[in-house]
């Protein structure tokens, strides 16, 4: 029997039509870089918001009692504000007393004021700074037989004639009241500091009572003007009483005065005394936001040589204990914050935020890209299903029986209606000329199976769209 042979020596596969080589189209990158760029626009738009806004404030501030400290400190601190923090403006609101300072600040009125804590403290007030913290003393006349408070009862006391001569005397009274001796029973006469002097030496005032600072202030004038006075040395009335007066009165707070904190020779006092003791605060509203109080509080501790300059009141600022509960003027949160975790400022504080923004917009870039890479990719997947599926319809045709091959050949005309009519307009080129070459890569085989199996015997299922019909499509 003779063998048919091919007359090629190309074995059989060589009627078989060679498969085309599929390459998907390259992918331009402009949904990456669209990514990239609007998030850095967002993180540019977040550091101009910070910059632009957070830096701004305008506060209005209590000057204080008109010729007072207080009202010195402010013109010193308003002057070096203006030079530390430009867009920072401070508005004066004058007020006569201090108690009035304290009223503007639980009213609303203002976002800051200077207050004493023993002066009708603001239910809302919290600390910023400690200004300063002034003794409350006793002064003493050389000699004198008075060991107690309870001694003053049916004698007269002096008092410093000044802007908060009036907060003094409300704090003898609180001070009686404690001794259970009513104010009544104790005389009080208010004079210029030079005139307490000779008020004690003529015994017209058995004590002077004076309140100010262990620096050059009322109680240094008061216990100077004794001393020149009477030729003596004069003394301070202990307080052994003085921490329970402040769990009292939460207003003051116990002090130990050292020897000579009041005059060096002779020293005054000669030893160590336990008194009381009030403190002018900085204090802002409750309401106030962490990085505004906290701004403030850095401001005034970093400027305080400069404040100097201006005032010799700044030498006495300092800053509050972060660990302080008093239910008097207690702490702020952001100025505790800002002494608990060191430098910052508006900006430090705007640019924590922004970072953690900027994670926040660093995660979801990274999700949209991810989604995006998803869609892309399963929208290319399903690009180039159809034509995928052309090439397993041409490698199954050589083998498939009739009925199989007719499933094939409808297959075929279906894959090519859907993809030329229904997105034909929206094909691109690389995609088109890879589809056409499947198509035409499955007619071939289609073509070659049909001549094999030779006439059909049944109906017939419609002619086939030619390839170059695909092709002119």
């Amino acid at each position: 029997m003779l063998q048919d042979t091919d007359p090629t020596g190309a074995g059989p596969e060589a009627g078989r039509p060679e498969r085309p080589v599929l390459r998907p189209p390259r992918r331009r990158p402009w949904g990456r870089l669209l990514i990239v760029v609007g998030g850095l626009l967002l993180a540019a738009g977040g550091f101009a918001l910070a910059h632009f806004w957070s830096p701004h404030a305008n506060l209005r501030v209590t000057t204080g009692p008109q010729g007072g400290a207080a009202q010195r400190f402010m013109a010193a601190f308003v002057s070096v504000a203006a030079i530390q923090h430009p867009r920072v403006h401070l508005e004066l609101v004058p007020v006569p007393d201090l108690a009035a300072s304290a009223k503007a600040l639980e009213d609303g009125r203002t976002d800051l004021a200077i207050v004493r804590s023993d002066a009708a403290a603001p239910a809302n007030g919290q600390t910023i700074v400690i200004l300063r913290r002034d003794v409350v003393a006793f002064v003493l006349p050389p000699h004198s037989k008075i060991s107690s408070v309870a001694g003053l009862s049916g004698k007269t006391v002096g008092i410093a004639a000044g802007p908060v001569q009036a907060n003094n005397v409300q704090a003898l009274d609180t001070l009686l009241s404690f001794f259970d001796i009513p104010a009544k029973d104790v005389g009080r006469v208010i004079l210029p500091v030079a005139e307490l002097g000779q008020a004690v030496q003529q015994k017209k005032v058995a004590a002077v009572f004076a309140v100010g600072p262990m620096a050059p202030g009322e109680v240094v004038d008061v216990v100077a003007a004794v001393a020149r006075a009477t030729k003596g040395t004069p003394g301070i009335l202990a307080l052994d009483e003085a921490e329970t007066i402040a769990k009292r009165f939460p207003g003051f707070e116990s002090v130990d005065v050292p020897v000579g904190a009041f005059r060096a020779r002779p020293a005054t006092p000669s030893d160590t005394v336990t008194t009381l003791a009030v403190t002018y605060r900085f204090a802002a509203s409750e309401l106030m936001s962490d990085v505004v109080a906290g701004a403030i509080a850095r401001s005034i501790l970093t400027t305080k040589a400069k404040l100097m300059a201006a005032t010799p009141l700044a030498n006495q600022i300092e800053a509050p204990d972060p660990d302080d509960k008093s239910p008097i003027l207690p702490i702020h949160p952001g100025v505790a914050a800002y002494l608990s975790g060191g430098d910052q400022s508006f900006l430090d504080q705007f640019q924590r935020y922004f970072y953690v923004i900027g994670i926040g917009i660093s995660v979801a870039g990274s999700v949209f890209a991810l989604a995006s890479s998803y869609w892309n990719r399963r929208r290319s997947d399903e690009d180039w299903r159809p034509i995928r599926r052309l090439v397993e319809i041409a490698d199954e045709a050589p083998g498939a029986e009739r009925s199989a091959f007719e499933s094939l050949e409808h297959e075929t005309q279906a894959i090519a209606s859907s993809v030329l009519g229904r997105q034909g307009g929206a094909v691109g080129a690389e995609r088109l000329a890879a589809f056409s070459t499947a198509l035409a890569h499955a007619r071939h085989a289609l073509d070659a199976r049909r001549a094999a199996l030779g006439p059909r015997t049944g109906p017939s299922t419609g002619p086939m769209p030619s390839p170059a019909l695909v092709a002119a499509q």
